[in-house]
Order: C-alpha cells, then sequence, then structure tokens
C-alpha cells in the first residue's frame, strides 16, 4: 500500500509539471463486475483493476469517472470509488445507474446507454470524453463504440490493459479517435416515448411563438373531434404539407381513420388530367382512355385528401368536388354509374381565396364549405423566437439521414443565430431555405462539428441568394432591404425607398463621394453659395445610417 501512495505522489509531481490543460477529462465506464471486485482485503492491490488503474496513470489526470453500474452491485462500486479516492484524491466518482438484466440482450443494453447519451448533461467545450471499452460484457462494447462512432457519445474510445510484471497493477491504456470516414452509416433506431398530440403536430419542436402554440392547440382539438374540411393557409414553405401528413397519422394512432392518406397538387392538374385524376374515368371516356380508372377521391375513400394549392382548380372541378364533400358521391368522367367515397378534406393555399372568390376564380359555396376550420400557418420570420429549436430540429433530421450526429461549435452557433434571428435573414422560402441551410452545413462539417468558417460560408451564401436578385433591382423596397435591412426597410414612405435607391445608383456609378455629389446637385449647386456637394450627400445618406463607402 505504501508503494501505490509513493507512486501517485510521484504523478502528481508530474501531473503539476506536465499537464497545462484547458478542459477536464471525464471517462464514462461501466463497472467490472469481475475485474474490478478482486477480493475486499489488501490482496486486492496486488491485482490490476480496470477502473481503478485507468486512474492511476502517470501522464493523464481524471478529473470525473461517470460509473455506470447495475442496481445490485452499488456496494461494488462504492468500494471502487474508496479505492480511487485513495490513489487519485483529485478524481470525482459520479455514478450512473443502468438496468442490464440480461447483459447479452443488444436492444436491452444499447437501449440504456443510448437513455444515458441522451440525459447525461455533456460539454464538449468545457471537457474531453473518454469512453471506457475495457469493461462490460462484448454487448455493451459494441454498443458503446457504435455511440461513439455516432456522436451520441461526444468523445474518443479509450482502453485500458494489465501491465508488465514491474507495473502490473497500473498497466497501460490507449486513446482510440475514430476517423468516421472508415466506417459505414450506423442506421440502428429505437422508438421513443410517444408525445401527446399537441407536440405531435409540432413534430416535437418546443415552439416558442405564443400564437403559432395556441394556434396549434386548437388545431390538434379538432383533428381529433371533427370530420369537417379543413383550410391551411400560408406562404410556400411555411409547413402545410408537414402539417396536414401530422394530422393524418395523429388521427391514425388515435384509430380515427383507416383510409390511406392521399396529396395532390391542384397546380399540377390541368383539363382532362384533373377530372380524370381526381375523380376518374370509364373507359372510352376520352381518346387514351382505354381502361376504367377509380381516381384520387376513392384512394383516399376512409383516409385523409390533401388538396394543396386548390386555388388552382378548375371551376368545372369544383363544382364536383362540392358535391363529393357534401354527398360522398360522384360521377367519375364519362360514368353513368356515381361511386360513393368518405374521405376528410383538408386544403392548402397560399392565395387570398376571398380574393379570388371576387374574381371569379373560386366558387363562392365551395369556400364557404372548406373554410369551417381555417388555419393560417405563419412565416419563419413571424415566428423568429421559433428558429433556433426549428435548427435543433433539422440537425437531427440530418442525423438520421446520414447515421451520426451533428452540432455546432459554441462560437459557430452563436454566428448563425445572430445573422438567422437579424433583419438581414429573409428566408423567403421559409423553413424550406432552413433545410437547405443545415442540410450544407451539415454536409460540410467535419467530425460531425459545424466551424465558424462552414458559417461564414453559409450567411454569405444565403445573402447573394436573398439579395442579388437581377430582376428585382429595380424595386425600391428590395433595394431598401439589401442596404438596410428588412426591419428598417419597412419603416421608409414610398418616397424614402424610391430616394434611396436613386442616391444608391449614382454613388455605384461614381468614382468619389465629390463625384456623385456634383451629378445629384448639378443644378441646384449653381444658386447656392457653397458648393460642398459631399457634404450635401453626406446629410442625405446620413438620413439612412449609411455611407458612401458602404454603397460602392
Amino acid at each position: 500500500m505504501s508503494e501505490i501512495i509513493y507512486r501517485n505522489k510521484y504523478r502528481y509531481i508530474n501531473k503539476d509539471m506536465k499537464h497545462k490543460k484547458n478542459r477536464k477529462t471525464t471517462v464514462v465506464s461501466i463497472l467490472g463486475t469481475n475485474l474490478d471486485r478482486r477480493g475486499k482485503n489488501a490482496k486486492r492491490w496486488d491485482k490490476w483493476r480496470p477502473n481503478i488503474a485507468l486512474c492511476q496513470q502517470e501522464d493523464m489526470i481524471v478529473d470525473t469517472l461517470v460509473l455506470l453500474h447495475e442496481k445490485g452491485f452499488k456496494r461494488l462500486a462504492e468500494q471502487v470509488k474508496q479505492d480511487i479516492e485513495t490513489v487519485s484524491p483529485e478524481t470525482h466518482v459520479q455514478f450512473h445507474q443502468v438496468d442490464f438484466s440480461d447483459p447479452w440482450d443488444f436492444e436491452l443494453v444499447y437501449s440504456q446507454l443510448f437513455d444515458f447519451s441522451q440525459s447525461y448533461q455533456f460539454k464538449p467545450d468545457e471537457e474531453e470524453y473518454l469512453i471506457h471499452i475495457t469493461t462490460g460484457t462484448h454487448v455493451a462494447q459494441i454498443c458503446l463504440y457504435l455511440l461513439t462512432e455516432t456522436h451520441y457519445l461526444p468523445g474518443k474510445l479509450f482502453q485500458t490493459s494489465p501491465g508488465n510484471k514491474e507495473s502490473p497493477t497500473v498497466g497501460k491504456y490507449q486513446i482510440i479517435d475514430l476517423d468516421l470516414s472508415r466506417y459505414d452509416q450506423i442506421a440502428s433506431r429505437f422508438n421513443q416515448e410517444r408525445v401527446t398530440g399537441v407536440d405531435y403536430l409540432k413534430s416535437g419542436i418546443e415552439t416558442r411563438n405564443s400564437k403559432f402554440n395556441k394556434m396549434i392547440e386548437q388545431l390538434e382539438k379538432v383533428s381529433l373531434l371533427s370530420k369537417e374540411p379543413m383550410l391551411i393557409t400560408g406562404a410556400t414553405g411555411a409547413g402545410k404539407t408537414q402539417l396536414v401528413k401530422r394530422i393524418f397519422e395523429l388521427k391514425q394512432q388515435r384509430g380515427q381513420i383507416s383510409g390511406k392518406f392521399v396529396v395532390v397538387n391542384c397546380a399540377t392538374l390541368l383539363g382532362d388530367k384533373a377530372m380524370s385524376t381526381l375523380f376518374g374515368h370509364s373507359k372510352g371516356a376520352f381518346t387514351g382512355a382505354v381502361e376504367a380508372r377509380n381516381g384520387l377521391l376513392k384512394e383516399a375513400d376512409g383516409g385523409l385528401l390533401f388538396l394543396d394549392e386548390i386555388a388552382e382548380l378548375g371551376l368545372d372541378e369544383q363544382a364536383m368536388l362540392l358535391r363529393a364533400i357534401e354527398e360522398k358521391n360522384y360521377l367519375p368522367l364519362g360514368a353513368d354509374k356515381e361511386i360513393k367515397s368518405d374521405f376528410q378534406l383538408i386544403a392548402g393555399t397560399n392565395n387570398n381565396m376571398n380574393k379570388n372568390v371576387a374574381e371569379g376564380k373560386f366558387r363562392e359555396d365551395l369556400l364557404a364549405r372548406i373554410n369551417l376550420w381555417s388555419y393560417q400557418l405563419p412565416s419563419l420570420k413571424e415566428r423568429i423566437e421559433d428558429l433556433e429549436p426549428n435548427l435543433d430540429f433539422e440537425l437531427k433530421k440530418f442525423a438520421q439521414k446520414a447515421g451520426h450526429l451533428v452540432s455546432f461549435n459554441k462560437g459557430a452557433r452563436a454566428s448563425y443565430m445572430k445573422f438567422a434571428t437579424s433583419p438581414a435573414a429573409l428566408w423567403k422560402a421559409n423553413f424550406r431555405d432552413l433545410n437547405s441551410s443545415v442540410t450544407r452545413m451539415a454536409t460540410l462539417s467535419e467530425g460531425g462539428r459545424i466551424s465558424e468558417d462552414i458559417v461564414e460560408d453559409e450567411i454569405t451564401r444565403l445573402k447573394e441568394y436573398w439579395c442579388d436578385d437581377l430582376p428585382r433591382a429595380n424595386d425600391p423596397c428590395n433595394v431598401a432591404v439589401k442596404l438596410l435591412g428588412e426591419e428598417k426597410a419597412s419603416q421608409l414612405d414610398l418616397f424614402d425607398q424610391y430616394l434611396l435607391m436613386g442616391v444608391s445608383q449614382v454613388c455605384k456609378s461614381s468614382k468619389s463621394m465629390a463625384d456623385a455629389g456634383r451629378k445629384l446637385f448639378g443644378v441646384s449647386r449653381l444658386n447656392k453659395k457653397s458648393t460642398n456637394d459631399s457634404h450635401r450627400l453626406k446629410q442625405v445618406l446620413g438620413k439612412f445610417d449609411l455611407t458612401f463607402d458602404e454603397l460602392c
């Protein structure tokens, strides 16, 4: 025992001399029910015990040891903790109980370790993590490897082994830094706990916009209590299709619907194709109709029919649709016998439907029928406080497809969020823009970490995509948004927008501020005592908090 203390005193000196590190070291390890036992008396110090030995290495400090153990081995875990305090008092041992009732059941062991990875508060910017794969069954070791390789455990693999005759109890160790490019993607996923209806409609995203949350709460009630038509409106990319799909799945889970989910984009339906696609046709109804067809309304029998861009439907199709909704019967094209179909309709559009009715493009009676429950989905800009939880959601979606986790560096996330929530971020295509942005950054990330350089390049890309739109360059509103941002631009009168557009165009084509001033004040300068054109231009630009250099 005296030899052990002497060796560790020497190790403390080495620590002070060799280890000036910024991040603390945390080791995640499974209690070795056999290897860590080795008896209760002093003889246990003569044998190699992996969880004791990893805290005795001369060239490595273990600040925290997270020891995973089963309920029945708490006493052994306490003994290991006491022994570690003897050889490495600076190591904090933290217990985490797991249930390996069948340690050779892969799904059971994986799910227990997966749950740990989700519940433990990892801080990769502050701590370095080592995942000890020496103890536990082979199944547990494989699971630790998989979780580390896919970044659910954000660390490096750490393996210990017995030493030579000179140092049998301390042994040696090896750190394995996985190169993810060497391995196939891991596609294993396990069912998560079922969330509530409201959370389900929000895809589990913890949205913060109170108006949106209130709307979803009512929509969840209506979805489960009513079979009447609904109208979902909102800009392109606001999430209409995704929401309707979740409504269908929620009703399906609750046993309220047995049929299919049928989606139709009405903008793709033209002429006879529209009639045939929706309502079906009889054999010989038109040239090319060599066989009878039931149509999508029949396919949706007992299910849910989502007619997206319903404003694009022709008036004849609208009349037939109204009858199909009200009577659950309709007549296929060229047929003399009606078909019955009992479906629930949800319609989607980004049009002003009342305007379409006033212009004679949409039937007023059909709008009244589908407008019983109407919900307007706000744009991403209108609920910008929900961008951050949706950012995390997009990262998780990418992880599911790619088979590995991706996250931001601390500085990179702060930089991206600052831009993403600023007036300069237009989010023209709403959540489609966000999805594309995350996909690009995650694809380019190295080792599953999005860096500041990747974020900087992505911000540049988005600015160019949103602002450098040449066909719209002569629109004063867009020029103002490009120069000032959407928030400031929205506060300008049309007069000031045109003024800013004209001044900016002159400045861009001028060699200097004085040259621009002479062009802008070429007539009035003749009637003034002072011809300081630069000063006059500076005053105009000051009204918009701009400088000449910013415009050139």
